[in-house]
């Protein structure tokens, strides 16, 4: 029963977690490398700090559901 309950909290954290990945700003990633962004160094504010608080508090999240789901198996 306890291994359900980790296996659904995993999977609304992945979603989670992909959601907030491709809500983060657009182009700043590859695309920068190539010329695409002058300003390569630039602080995060706004919703941009917290999309990228959330993934990090996400990730977290998901890694230690996960290993506890092998724990338990």
């Amino acid at each position: 029963m306890f291994l359900k309950v980790l296996t659904i909290i995993q999977l609304v954290l992945a979603i989670l977690l992909t959601i907030a990945i491709l809500l983060q700003q657009k182009g700043s990633g590859l695309g920068s490398a190539f010329g695409g962004g002058s300003n390569i160094y630039t602080s995060k504010r706004g919703v941009d700090k917290v999309l990228f608080q959330a993934t990090i508090i996400l990730a977290i999240l998901f890694f230690g559901v996960a290993i506890a789901t092998l724990i338990i198996k």
